[in-house]
């Protein structure tokens, strides 16, 4: 089975999902959509792709398309994602899959109500390095899990009107970087049942810092940052009651494992050539020839508990009167 991809939002992460397409092998993109054709000429004729539109409408009627890759800012995601999944074709929405957890959840139910896969682009999920790292704790090779620390931050120039500092597109740290974070949290300990957090926001409008400490299941703690205004170390770190596992930096995307237990250390090779984003897409894939509309590794209900965690560390920060 070859499933053919449409483009929405021929950006910089839909530059690196073409280059990782190209690692796929029963995958193609067919068509792109930007609202400047010539940004969408552009980039079709720098991946070779036949189909390019100025109208989103266009790519979503278009026959060849079995799946779309939505690549557009933030702000976008809900407005993106709901064209297409009314058109029929596979979502696979760039993280975070929508701003807050109203839009997540009418997302995921406007993809149910129409029997048609949806899956949020978190690449981190479906790496080899996340897949061993599930294992290990399943295993018990650290016995039970009980605190996770790990921060994802650099220092960014003020720009407003770069997304990453504009309010109407999204931007801020915890929707972009913290999201990492808090997956690892939320994929070792368990759902989010707590939630304590500051942040400082600046000077146009979003979080430059977010710090939390989240409850989990069973009196389980994690730490988690993130900030666009400051180095941070990247890393992360799984304590459990027999011993540690590490993350170095990139934490969400580390290229090995480090496994303490006592004075026994095991550095496990997590390593892998090309373009990560190409897991996802072999996801995807996947599911759509077992038939099914959501992924097993990536469900639905996981996405939807991470924006309610993101909503509570954000209302957080607002409480403090930092927003």
């Amino acid at each position: 089975m070859t499933v053919s991809w449409g483009v929405v939002g021929p950006g910089g992460i839909a530059t690196r999902f073409a280059q990782a397409i190209e690692l796929v092998a029963d995958g193609r993109i067919a068509a792109v959509s930007s609202r400047s054709i010539d940004r969408a000429n552009a980039f079709g004729d720098r991946f070779g792709i036949p189909h390019r539109y100025a109208d989103d409408d266009e790519l979503a009627a278009d026959p060849t398309v079995d799946a779309v890759y939505v690549a557009t800012p933030h702000s976008r995601h809900e407005r993106d994602a709901l064209r297409f999944l009314a058109a029929g074709r596979a979502v696979l929405c760039e993280k975070p899959f929508a701003p807050d957890a109203a839009a997540t959840t009418r997302m995921a139910a406007a993809a149910r109500d129409k029997g048609v896969f949806a899956m949020e682009a978190l690449w981190s999920r479906f790496l080899p390095s996340y897949r061993i790292l599930v294992d290990l704790v399943g295993s018990g090779r650290i016995g039970e899990p009980q605190l996770v620390e790990a921060d994802f931050g650099f220092r960014v120039p003020v720009n407003p009107s770069h997304r990453l500092f504009d309010p109407a597109l999204a931007g801020g740290a915890l929707l972009d970087l913290g999201i990492y974070p808090v997956h690892l949290a939320s994929l070792v300990l368990g759902p989010v049942e707590h939630v304590v957090a500051d942040g400082v926001i600046g000077p146009t409008g979003v979080d430059e810092h977010v710090a939390a400490v989240l409850r989990h299941p069973g009196d389980r703690l994690s730490v988690v940052k993130a900030a666009i205004r400051v180095n941070m170390a990247c890393t992360a770190r799984i304590a459990g009651t027999d011993g540690t596992i590490d993350l170095p930096a990139f934490m969400h995307c580390p290229q090995s494992l480090t496994v303490r237990r006592g004075t026994d250390v095991d550095v496990i090779d997590a390593s892998f050539e090309g373009e990560g984003l190409r897991f996802e897409i072999d996801e995807v894939h996947r599911s759509l020839e077992a038939g099914l509309t959501e992924s097993p590794t990536m469900p639905l209900a996981d996405t939807i508990s991470m924006a309610r965690t993101l909503d509570r560390i954000r209302d957080s920060i607002r409480a403090t009167g930092a927003a």
